[in-house]
């Protein structure tokens, strides 16, 4: 169990503060200091390096989780609300990706290729958006996660 909370946390960690650099720290300097050419180059590349890592973190928190839940404790039925709130928020972090990575992402590639820079700035607002919502639910999950337990049991 010690080794699938370690490499569920690990995972988290990555996928939730990898989107807190981003949002917080990376996306207000690029903002404000480079170009919409340079700018949307900048996340295109930081995306594609970032998404890669977020998918192994979705196979690894889902893998984890689930064997946790079903070998741990004997299924949901036999978890607490707070464990509920974790996997119900987790699923919809993964649709909100997958949504990311295969529409406004895959749109703002084609428009950096394209150098067509309005239409990825719009592609680029969108992922911010839906960064900012998963984000938002990734911190709410981390506290769950820390105090759960002790406050919805």
């Amino acid at each position: 169990m010690g080794i699938a909370v370690l490499l569920h946390v690990l995972a988290v960690v990555i996928w939730v503060g990898g989107m807190f650099f981003a949002y917080v720290a990376l996306r207000p300097v690029a903002a404000s200091q480079l170009e919409p050419p340079l700018r949307l180059a900048l996340w295109a590349g930081v995306f594609a390096r970032f998404f890669p890592w977020v998918f192994v973190s979705i196979a690894i928190i889902l893998a984890t989780g689930l064997w946790m839940v079903f070998a741990v404790f004997g299924g949901f039925s036999a978890v607490g609300l707070y464990v509920h709130l974790m996997w119900w928020l987790g699923i919809i972090m993964m649709l909100i990706f997958l949504h990311v990575y295969f529409a406004p992402y895959k749109r703002l590639r084609a428009a950096v290729a394209a150098e067509d820079w309005p239409a990825g700035g719009k592609q680029l607002a969108m992922i911010r958006v839906m960064i900012g919502i998963n984000l938002s639910l990734g911190l709410l999950v981390v506290a769950i996660a820390a105090g759960g337990r002790i406050l919805l049991n």
